[in-house]
């Protein structure tokens, strides 16, 4: 009979996020310049969404998604004092890639000289960063990985009907950028993570390739390839019950309670959603940051807009405890609480 080693038990490690950044496009497109292309007001779009401005890249300008993660990663890593051949890894949550092959993490790799770290992209459209931040945190925990960069990036204007007056006014270009690296102190990185995802919702929001993939919902007379299909209702629904069910679930599993997590740091997909979630865990204003207002919905891009923002503000102080939440296309659902 053969004999069969057990597995080695992987270290007590910590994991730390040691470096942040993020890239937004120049241009700014207000509601005002969206309702000079759709019938809509600035008024109209701020009640229902409290968007007031995108950044929007200009491919003219050489501005497009890989890009921004170059930025972003770059600001980050020079935030972390390191250099890119310094990273094991490179996570790029996007579903707007400018190529679809290589995938835009290998391409950052390259650009920025991460020698051979392996790189791969995650596709789980809003939902991206966070996956990749729980993927690379548990990887370094596990002992095979050291440091990692995880990007999350989408340039969504790309893919935008600007016909389309349900799609249009939500989407704006970003990317942000973190650093992890593993630590000898194991209380440090995630106390408790959630990651799901229910397939059979997918048409709520898609983007079809053809008219062939456009399902019964939709008015395919209406539908353009290659550009986002959204049940507006149905995505607002799920968004307002899943959010406030994700945020219960991590809590519950770190055995917390919201009052004990210092900062929410939550994809920007509208404001009445991250108001609805503030007013039932009673958390205050200041404990759950909001930018939609600055720059619209960025997809994968938006948690970690989010974060680098609160970082450079010095608001992200060692000890205190962070929470990540993310919802989107998939449909998925994730969420990472962090103790700094």
């Amino acid at each position: 009979m053969p004999t069969h080693r057990p597995l080695p038990t992987p270290p007590r490690v910590g994991v730390r996020i040691i470096g942040t950044g993020s890239a937004l496009p120049a241009r700014v497109v207000t509601n005002d310049d969206i309702a000079s292309i759709v019938q809509t007001t600035d008024e109209w779009i701020y009640q229902r969404t409290g968007i007031r401005q995108r950044h929007v890249c200009e491919q003219a300008k050489g501005e497009g998604n890989l890009d921004l993660c170059i930025r972003s990663l770059r600001t980050a890593l020079e935030s972390a004092r390191l250099r890119a051949d310094e990273l094991d890894l490179i996570i790029c949550g996007t579903i707007s890639q400018d190529l679809r092959c290589p995938s835009t993490a290998c391409m950052v790799a390259g650009a920025l000289g991460a020698g051979r770290a392996a790189a791969w992209d995650l596709g789980a459209a809003c939902s991206g960063f966070v996956y990749g931040l729980n993927v690379a945190h548990d990887l370094i925990r596990g002992g095979n990985y050291r440091r990692i960069g995880v990007i999350g990036a989408d340039t969504v204007s790309a893919l935008v009907d600007y016909t389309n007056r349900g799609t249009c006014i939500l989407f704006g270009d970003a990317a942000g950028a973190v650093v992890l690296t593993a630590t000898d102190d194991p209380t440090k990185g995630c106390l408790a993570q959630a990651n799901h995802a229910n397939g059979s919702a997918w048409p709520d929001l898609f983007m079809p390739g053809d008219e062939a993939m456009v399902t019964e919902e939709y008015d395919r007379a209406s539908v353009r390839p290659m550009c986002l299909q959204m049940n507006g209702k149905a995505v607002f629904k799920f968004a307002v019950g899943t959010f406030q069910e994700l945020i219960a679930e991590t809590l519950e599993k770190a055995g917390l309670t919201a009052d004990q997590v210092d900062l929410f740091v939550c994809h920007q997909s509208n404001a009445r959603i991250l108001e609805a979630a503030r007013e039932r865990f009673g958390i205050p204003p200041e404990k759950l940051y909001i930018n939609i207002d600055r720059v619209g919905n960025t997809s994968a891009g938006s948690v970690p807009l989010c974060y680098d923002e609160l970082v450079r503000a010095g608001r992200v102080r060692e000890g205190m405890t962070v929470m990540f939440v993310a919802f989107g296309a998939g449909l998925t659902w994730t969420s990472s609480l962090w103790q700094m």
